[in-house]
């Protein structure tokens, strides 16, 4: 693919932010729990969801069940290889949301493209994390390793900010990926170990591990390759990562009766005892 299309384009402007991590915050206090709970079905039509395949469908199959029973939701799970596609389908109209995608990753994807979507609640979060076939200890990785990460902005910026806690760069000050300040390779001010970059599609990181001494991937590709992030990785993200994904749907729907019950249906005792039980700690239920 010539171009990645998670890429910021300039002159843009950063659409709905401000709206997707307000309903976002009010998801994550409950606001909208109460109000779902208490409502009936609102829709007989089947609510084409898109996920990626791994962690993301997995649980929405358990969150489809919770849906279908507690709030009479017909809901078709569609499935996708990759993190561009969902996005893509779903400002089409192909897919009524869609739940694979973090905060940052949306807005990113928003500001690129210039998709009308918008996200709410607060899923679960998967920590991105350091994975390498020939080294134990990140203190062995020598001088000039060469880095595999994923080249969509969001994160790309977020692996940045990993190595930069675990103290191998140093990045120049403003960087906030919750106002959709990511961080490039442009960015790093120090780099005393000389590490090198190489920039791949998400999908592609686990099969690099074969070439390069150190590869960051996301928890799912992760989890696919029968890889931990808690147990089999270098260095791995603390629990407070900003990074939480969400469910999105089009910024026109975006007050539509089924999208609360919708949320509502995930953030269950009985979809996050499943999770917790299901992953182990690959992935981590964010309520």
């Amino acid at each position: 693919m010539s171009q990645n299309p998670s890429s910021p384009l300039p002159g843009q402007r950063r659409r709905f932010l401000s709206s997707s991590l307000a309903a976002g915050a009010a998801l994550a206090t409950g606001a909208w729990r109460s109000t779902a709970q208490a409502a009936v079905p609102v829709t007989t039509k089947v609510l084409k969801v898109g996920v990626t395949s791994g962690p993301h469908e997995q649980v929405f199959e358990a969150v489809k069940k919770v849906a279908e029973r507690d709030y009479g939701l017909k809901i078709e799970i569609v499935s996708f290889s990759d993190y561009v596609m969902p996005n893509a389908a779903l400002d089409a109209g192909d897919l009524d949301a869609n739940s694979f995608q973090h905060g940052p990753f949306l807005q990113a994807a928003i500001r690129a493209r210039g998709y009308k979507l918008v996200g709410f609640g607060r899923t679960w979060v998967g920590p991105i994390a350091l994975f390498s076939k020939r080294y134990k200890r990140l203190a062995d990785v020598p001088v000039g390793a060469q880095i595999a990460l994923p080249n969509d902005p969001a994160n790309g910026g977020r692996v940045l900010l990993l190595l930069e806690k675990g103290g191998l760069i140093k990045l120049k000050p403003g960087i906030d990926p919750i106002k959709g300040v990511f961080a490039s390779t442009q960015d790093i001010t120090d780099n005393p170990r000389k590490l090198r970059f190489v920039e791949l599609e998400s999908p592609m990181l686990v099969r690099a591990m074969d070439d390069v001494e150190l590869a960051a991937i996301n928890a799912d590709y992760a989890y696919k390759a029968g890889l931990n992030p808690t147990k089999d990785s270098l260095l791995v993200e603390g629990g407070d990562s900003p990074y939480v994904c969400l469910i999105a749907v089009q910024e026109k729907n975006r007050d539509a009766p089924w999208v609360p019950q919708l949320v509502a249906a995930y953030r269950t005792d009985e979809v996050r005892s499943y999770i917790q039980q299901a992953f182990n700690g690959v992935v981590l239920p964010s309520w």
